[in-house]
């Protein structure tokens, strides 16, 4: 887990909540939003305040270990090891669709070199209506 030890190199505590929270981020295969970590969290430790797990969120975002995004009013966590990449998800039906990691490529480099601004595409949520709905 090299998250931990990304920790561990920004001098940050590794306490038993944020190794939790950390393990939970690991055995995802999906996203997790911040009511589900909180269930999972004090299901196994109980009495774990949701302020400490909210703002472990925040840290491990800061340390570069969990990408955050919003879907449909929700915020929801992504373990960054598992690399960039992107979704559709359909507003009706709740159907998600893993786009390609290089999908944004070509705008990343065209803001670049329009705009002179470095943008960072690395885990986006695109909400729209699938096929089977707009049928």
């Amino acid at each position: 887990m090299s998250c931990l030890k990304t920790l561990k190199e920004h001098n940050l505590k590794l306490t038993p909540q944020r190794r939790m929270i950390v393990e939970i981020l690991h055995e995802q295969n999906t996203h997790i939003t911040a009511e589900e970590m909180i269930t999972r969290v004090q299901g196994r430790m109980p009495g774990v305040n949701k302020s400490t797990i909210y703002r472990t969120l925040d840290l491990l975002e800061g340390a570069g270990c969990v990408y955050k995004s919003e879907a449909s009013g929700q915020f929801v966590y992504h373990h960054a090891e598992e690399g960039h990449h992107h979704h559709l998800i359909c507003t009706r039906c709740g159907r998600t669709v893993e786009c390609r990691d290089d999908l944004f490529t070509v705008i990343e480099k065209e803001i670049s070199e329009n705009y002179g601004f470095s943008v960072s595409l690395h885990h986006l949520m695109i909400e729209g209506i699938c096929d089977s709905c707009r049928r």
